[in-house]
């Protein structure tokens, strides 16, 4: 009986002198003194229960599946943060290649101005001189009290003989188509310089649109870098705010986050090119199944139009020039040597290679010939758009090999040798 009563007595000894919280008697059975089955052990201060509850349960499945959504959405929100960035990236880009695309239009316009002007001006020397040979003309008939023509017809009316009135009608000939030509010129030259002298208006009024329009064009393209440069200190802030969340989310640190981020982020870019370059093979192989089919439905006569002559010297020394400006800024409309864009990189590159091209990447590929992904050479140029039309293109890389190019990015970004499915399939490929 001492025994059992035994446990009972410590409890309560220990409860009475503060050794341990206020607890119940562990009831036991009285044939055994062992703890009566389907009771605590032990129980809290107060009577409450030690195991949770079932509501105390459910709220601690809430906020874990709680805590597990807004995991999902910061890294929801930290994706479309860097597509935004992107997306703002692109944007300035096209500005910027607009800007390009209207200087150029100056360039063309002030050229056909200045063309339009030395047209003008020798229309006017040419009608000058035929209202000259007019006015002598006049003056001969003034003198001679009839016209030239008249005067010669009276005098083969007076020739005396077969010969001599042969002799004189030749005379009459030659008077009479020199008048003829006299007037003619008058009259034609005239008109032609008053056609001359409205096309080199309508010329300088085209020119002076085009100019009105670089300068639209300018705006659009310093507001839009503006506006870039204030997303991406908006998405730098809106991303540590982010991470920051997230690691009190998952109760890690922000540089943790961070570097999990990253590696994230480096994975997708690797799947996104994988992605781009599996693309590109099948639309080469579609390209090439289609000309096989073609061939074979109407064979050409003869060999096959040989591609554009790809020139190795001309090559490397376009892609030297182009390595040798990695690490340089971006700089928009830039054309060296301390900064370029997209377009001033390729175009001086291959400046440096012997092929002149314009400083606007939709006229490089028109200035090129058009080829496919498997005939890429180092040298070439490949192209984006978001419209898929060659008109809308916005971005030039120079393929240096191995699926790799040189490219001027975006502002912000230096010049740097970057995998040529960085920014998706390219749209275009093309030997200048």
């Amino acid at each position: 009986m001492a025994r059992r009563l035994l446990p009972t007595l410590l409890l309560s000894l220990t409860a009475l002198f503060g050794l341990l919280p206020a607890a119940r008697a562990v009831p036991v059975t009285p044939a055994t003194g062992e703890p009566v089955v389907g009771e605590p052990a032990s129980r809290p201060a107060g009577g409450g229960d030690p195991y949770p509850s079932t509501e105390e349960i459910d709220r601690a499945r809430t906020e874990a599946a709680g805590k597990a959504s807004s995991v999902a959405t910061l890294e929801a929100a930290l994706t479309a943060a860097r597509a935004e960035l992107d997306r703002a990236g692109r944007g300035a880009e096209q500005a910027v290649e607009a800007y390009n695309g209207a200087q150029l239009a100056l360039a063309r316009a002030r050229a056909e101005e200045g063309a339009a002007a030395r047209r003008a001006a020798q229309a006017e020397a040419e009608r000058s001189a035929a209202a000259e040979d007019a006015a002598r003309l006049a003056a001969e008939t003034y003198r001679q009290g009839a016209g030239a023509e008249l005067s010669a017809l009276n005098a083969l009316l007076g020739a005396h003989g077969a010969r001599e009135a042969g002799d004189r009608a030749a005379v009459v000939g030659v008077v009479s188509e020199r008048t003829r030509q006299i007037l003619d010129a008058a009259t034609s030259t005239a008109a032609a310089a008053r056609t001359a002298s409205a096309a080199a208006r309508a010329a300088t009024e085209t020119a002076e649109k085009a100019a009105v329009e670089v300068g639209a064009a300018r705006a659009r393209a310093e507001q839009r870098l503006a506006a870039q440069q204030g997303e991406v200190t908006a998405a730098g802030l809106r991303r540590e705010h982010l991470l920051t969340e997230l690691a009190a989310a998952r109760n890690t640190t922000v540089e943790l986050e961070r570097r999990r981020r990253e590696a994230l982020e480096a994975i997708a870019a690797r799947e996104a090119e994988a992605a781009a370059r599996a693309a590109a093979e099948q639309a080469a192989r579609e390209a090439e199944a289609e000309a096989a089919a073609a061939a074979a439905a109407a064979p050409a006569p003869g060999a096959p139009p040989a591609e554009r002559p790809w020139s190795a010297e001309g090559a490397a020394a376009a892609v030297a020039f182009a390595k040798s400006k990695i690490g340089l800024p971006y700089v928009w409309g830039g054309e060296g040597p301390d900064g370029y864009d997209c377009s001033g990189l390729t175009m001086m590159a291959w400046r440096e290679g012997g092929r002149p091209l314009n400083h606007f990447a939709a006229d490089q590929y028109a200035q090129s010939t058009r080829i496919g992904y498997r005939q890429l050479r180092p040298g070439d140029l490949v192209f984006w758009t978001d419209s898929g039309r060659a008109a809308d293109i916005f971005h030039v890389g120079l393929y240096i090999g191995d699926d790799q190019m040189i490219e001027a990015p975006r502002a912000g970004m230096p010049i740097k040798q970057a995998s040529l499915w960085i920014m998706g399939t390219p749209d275009f490929y093309a030997r200048p």
